[in-house]
């Protein structure tokens, strides 16, 4: 197929994925006069009636990876024998890996499969060199003054030279140094820890850690489990897939196709206990967790019970998803089924694939949200209190609005700083659409991202409305990562998307200067890492609080920015940030600009009394 024939389908598709969120936003008078004037390209000029230009809208986001030197095209190994890794990835991390204060970004890459192939095989061969990458943010001025992010590759001085079938990222200082290392994970090629040298530079541990993973794994996270310290690691694995055990599907119009997971053996996750002398101990079988096998593809680390321990959720996918509750000394229970975040509200088990945590209600309890496939949901969790979750995706609106898409990286982010926190939604498919496919669309699984905006109503119930994202998010792609981050510190989330067998795209926020906002980073008493897990409340006259919660996991395959954004709308100062460490203490703070970036320090604050 010619590039001219290519670049015509891609258009076809652009334009119709953006009829299709106009058929969600504008009136049908508008819509109607859209459908006329389209069809009217034969009308003399001189018969037109003159209008008025209208001024260009703001959108979301501008898609700036190119400019920004972020050239990386992900390679899915594909060669038409459909193995099922070839469309889940990739995945990566935001973090700062050379300590200079901005977000560098680590790609997991694809690699050629199966046991007779080689990338003269490739039907989409790579358009750049092969193995993970890393590139290190060069942030500096524009003309005008305004912050701009400018990335380069340091992979090879970085010291990485990672060229198995990579697909997720996992940043956190494991070794309590003052650096961020990086745990990969892959398609049964064995996991990697890379750890950080303080000057960027990298070396593969996984052995002499003891955190080797032969499973097909997907996303990670790392969490101080016990409250010592120290960053352990949870590991999601999927399902037992390789060469010999490789099955293909067709699609309804009997091309061939992808299987999804039902057709194969889920594997169990796994839980690593850090001993603090750089090794771990796997305890995934005496802590309950490698008893219920996945397929896992997303992990969130956070207390769901609110009983002061750290749990595990985890998407699964075709399975009822995993609520992990803590039990004390390194035990679990599976409780998701119990406290009703397992299932959709009629029961159906979903095809779970990203995860995100968040406040949506501002009730000061973090809800759960789970991307799905095409014609099921966004789920939505409203988090009751007490450990139960109700199903709240149908009176959201995000059910009927989310249903045409297949969903996988997903974040709840406050991307207008309006001080509600919004849904984007990173989406493709994982099967073939028929209809692409008979109008010759090489890679016939492209469909556009999603924002959905929380509402103010007078009601004060949860709703969302599509937005309309711009030229930015009208690419028809096979989105998979979605990465967020304030990649220019100007106090507004950005984002990464990772494309299978496509290009990265980089979404900087255009709106969320308009508002006021803070930004805090939350580092423990020893001043050397990020206090993964702690939550901080931001009370500004007239608002209601917010609460956020330091964390790096979530998404799909992915690892976020540990620092916490909140918008203050029109607000111009805070009243006070109440942050809640770990262990459960709290301190308070009252004299956190707004408009900037804050280190609150674990001991530095005015401790307050400990609530029983």
């Amino acid at each position: 197929m010619s590039k001219l024939r290519e670049s015509q389908l891609r258009s076809s598709r652009v334009l119709k994925h953006s009829m299709l969120r106009l058929s969600f936003t504008l009136p049908t008078a508008v819509l109607s006069a859209l459908v006329f004037l389209t069809g009217c390209s034969s009308q003399k000029v001189a018969d037109r009636v003159a209008v008025e230009p209208l001024s260009a809208p703001t959108y979301p986001f501008r898609e700036a990876a190119a400019e920004s030197g972020l050239d990386f095209h992900h390679f899915s190994g594909a060669s038409g024998a459909y193995y099922m890794c070839e469309m889940v990835g990739p995945g990566g991390a935001l973090f700062d890996a050379d300590g200079d204060g901005d977000l560098d970004l680590f790609l997991c890459q694809g690699s050629m499969l199966g046991p007779d192939k080689t990338l003269s095989d490739a039907k989409f061969p790579p358009s750049g060199p092969l193995g993970c990458r890393l590139y290190r943010n060069e942030l500096s001025s524009n003309s005008a003054g305004a912050p701009s992010a400018l990335f380069t590759d340091v992979t090879a001085a970085a010291g990485i030279d990672l060229q198995d079938y990579c697909l997720g990222a996992a940043a956190g200082d494991y070794d309590n140094d003052g650096d961020l290392d990086l745990y990969v994970t892959t398609y049964r090629g064995g996991n990697h820890l890379l750890q950080n040298d303080a000057q960027g530079i990298f070396a593969d541990v996984t052995s002499a850690a003891g955190v080797q993973d032969p499973l097909w794994s997907s996303s990670a996270a790392w969490v101080d489990v016990d409250h010592d310290g120290r960053l352990d690691l949870f590991v999601c694995n999927y399902v037992q897939m390789n060469y010999a055990t490789h099955r293909m599907c067709k699609s309804k119009a009997g091309a061939d196709d992808y299987c999804g997971p039902q057709v194969y053996v889920p594997e169990p996750s796994q839980l690593f206990r850090n001993r603090g002398d750089g090794t771990f101990e796997d305890l995934s079988i005496s802590s309950g967790i490698a008893l219920k096998p996945g397929p896992a593809l997303g992990v969130l680390c956070a207390d769901l019970n609110e009983d002061g321990q750290i749990d595990f959720f985890v998407a699964n996918d075709g399975k009822p998803n995993h609520a992990w509750i803590n039990q004390g000394d390194w035990k679990f229970r599976e409780e998701g089924l119990t406290m009703g975040c397992a299932v959709s509200a009629d029961g159906t088990a979903m095809a779970g694939m990203g995860v995100a945590l968040g406040d949506v209600d501002d009730d000061g309890r973090e809800d759960l949200c789970v991307t799905n496939l095409r014609n099921e949901q966004i789920t939505l969790y409203q988090n009751m209190g007490g450990g139960l979750y109700v199903d709240k995706s149908g009176p959201s609106g995000l059910a009927n609005m989310s249903r045409p898409y297949t969903g996988f990286g997903v974040g709840l982010l406050d991307f207008d700083n309006d001080g509600r926190l919004d849904v984007f939604s990173a989406n493709g498919e994982v099967r073939v659409i028929d209809a692409l496919l008979q109008a010759g669309d090489p890679y016939p699984m492209g469909q556009v991202n999603t924002l959905y905006r929380n509402v103010e109503n007078a009601k004060r119930t949860v709703t969302f409305e599509l937005v309309d994202g711009g030229p930015a998010m009208a690419f028809a792609e096979v989105s998979r990562a979605a990465i967020f981050g304030d990649i220019d510190n100007d106090g507004d989330i950005d984002l990464i998307v990772g494309n299978n067998n496509g290009p990265l795209r980089l979404l900087l926020n255009e709106v969320g200067q308009e508002k006021s906002w803070v930004g805090l980073r939350l580092v423990t008493a020893d001043g050397k890492r990020d206090a993964i897990g702690a939550r901080a409340r931001v009370e500004c006259a007239g608002q209601p609080p917010q609460v956020r919660r330091c964390h790096t996991d979530g998404s799909y395959q992915s690892s976020c920015d540990p620092r916490l954004q909140f918008g203050l709308a029109d607000a111009t100062s805070i009243e006070q940030v109440i942050v809640t460490w770990v262990d459960g203490t709290q301190e308070v703070w009252k004299d956190v600009p707004a408009g900037k970036y804050t280190t609150l320090l674990q001991g530095s604050g005015s401790a307050l009394p400990k609530t029983e």
